[in-house]
């Protein structure tokens, strides 16, 4: 099976590729909303009484592994800070965490372009959401930013971003060549990869390791000139 071929020349537009595909899958944190370095802090915030060390290792660890959902990541942190990860305890996190980071993943600065890309195009592509963060959260999210229409399907945690893509996938009967990955993690990626579809990333400080890695298009927003 062919996917089709992303490629770079002088003449490129982003927004012309992404618009050869029927359906395309978008990432929320640092893809439509520039909020990483909010979550970055707030989880830098949450484990700061357990000492600097800690709250630094954490920090690292959120920023090396975008796209991995707080459930996964809050047992491991609570590990460190030498605290019971407990479902209650992991359960009073997530929930504190949530209330810290809501508001200002709303108020975070748009990624250029990408809210004009969504309003413009979403009757003619299907459009879906997957990403890590709860689902009653995102969809909270969506609907204060006033881009939920935008959006056919919705996905977020628990359901993994790879199930999310082959669910759409066979329910929608859309071929994998028809399909557009954007994201900005190497969840983002695999995902993509693990079902046969074209991957697009979003350059971000935190993903260079993935941008030196990756053989796929990049960009760094969605504004053309």
């Amino acid at each position: 099976m062919v996917k089709t071929e992303l490629v770079m020349n002088r003449e490129f537009n982003i927004n012309l590729t992404i618009a050869k595909f029927a359906i395309v899958f978008w990432d929320f944190d640092g893809v439509i909303k520039d909020s990483l370095d909010v979550k970055t802090k707030a989880f830098e915030s949450l484990f700061l009484s357990f000492g600097e060390d800690v709250a630094s290792k954490v920090s690292e660890h959120h920023k090396s592994n975008g796209g991995v959902s707080r459930f996964e990541k809050l047992p491991l942190y609570l590990s460190w800070a030498d605290e019971p990860a407990t479902p209650e305890q992991v359960a009073d996190y997530c929930d504190i965490f949530a209330k810290s980071v809501k508001q200002s993943v709303i108020d975070a600065p748009w990624v250029p372009g990408v809210r004009e890309y969504l309003l413009q195009n979403y009757s003619k592509q299907y459009f879906v959401l997957v990403t890590a963060t709860p689902q009653e959260e995102v969809e909270e999210i969506l609907s204060a930013l006033g881009i939920k229409e935008c959006f056919r399907e919705i996905f977020g945690s628990p359901i993994t971003k790879k199930d999310a893509i082959s669910i759409v996938l066979r329910r929608q009967k859309f071929d994998p060549s028809q399909a557009l990955m954007i994201g900005d993690a190497e969840t983002d990626m695999t995902a993509a990869e693990a079902n046969s579809v074209s991957f697009l990333l979003r350059r971000t400080p935190q993903n260079i390791h993935l941008q030196e890695k990756s053989y796929n298009l990049k960009f760094d927003d969605l504004t053309y000139e």
